[in-house]
């Protein structure tokens, strides 16, 4: 009997010691988490709309989680503010200019706050201090307007299928590409002989003396260019030596 009370007992202190254990494991990650162990200080921002951004989520500051979000307060129906807990030893890297912006981690992730980085000119941040915002992109809008989008596509592309519109029935009539494929057969004719023509009258002896004429000028043009470049070279070279 008393041997199974003391089993009872020992079972009992161990319990109890691993719920205590677990206990104090929990409170020092949410306090590391909420950083409830390090110095701290707060600033303020506020929004039109926050986006999703929920207490405890995380503040971004150059790619580093540096506090958590402390509260979110509806002040009337246009501002919600919110009260940030950020790490004291990045205080001086946060300057005054500085922005509050909304982000998520990745594309369905949590909302996280961000704080851009500010000039180098500007003064560093006292506690409880207000930053200016910007406000975040709604994700539902932009799905909504793809959804629209691609609806609008789809419309199209049935449109041309069933051969309705301008581009449908270029492509369903026939009739129609057979004609653009005549009148592209015919102009390459008409270019043809409009080159036919351009020879027979080079050979032409009303044309001949015009055509001739031309041809010297050009010749003309191409050594008079081949001269100015040789005496150009032999200048350049005379300078040199000199």
């Amino acid at each position: 009997m008393d041997t199974d009370s003391s089993k009872f007992k020992v079972k009992l202190g161990l319990f109890v010691a691993g719920g205590l254990t677990l206990f104090v494991i929990a409170i020092f990650l949410i306090g590391r988490q909420k950083n409830l162990f390090n110095p701290v200080f707060k600033l303020t921002t506020s929004f039109y709309n926050v986006g999703g951004l929920q207490v405890g989520n995380n503040i971004r500051f150059s790619g580093i989680n540096v506090g958590t979000v402390g509260s979110i307060t509806l002040i009337n129906d246009t501002t919600v503010q919110v009260d940030m807990i950020i790490k004291k030893s990045v205080q001086k890297f946060i300057k005054t200019d500085c922005q509050a912006a909304i982000g998520s981690e990745g594309i369905v992730g949590d909302r996280v706050l961000i704080i851009t980085q500010g000039s180098s000119e500007a003064e560093s941040v006292k506690g409880d201090e207000y930053i200016i915002s910007v406000e975040p992109v709604e994700i539902d809008g932009i799905i909504k307007t793809l959804n629209v989008t691609a609806v609008q596509m789809a419309e199209i592309m049935i449109n041309i299928n069933r051969g309705n519109g301008t581009l449908g029935r270029l492509i369903r009539d026939s009739t129609i590409s057979e004609n653009i494929n005549k009148t592209i057969i015919n102009l390459r004719k008409s270019s043809k002989g409009l080159d036919e023509n351009m020879q027979a009258a080079k050979g032409n002896f009303l044309f001949k003396g015009y055509f001739n004429k031309k041809t010297r000028q050009a010749q003309k043009a191409k050594q008079d260019s081949i001269k100015m470049k040789k005496e150009e070279s032999d200048k350049s070279k005379s300078q040199k030596k000199n």
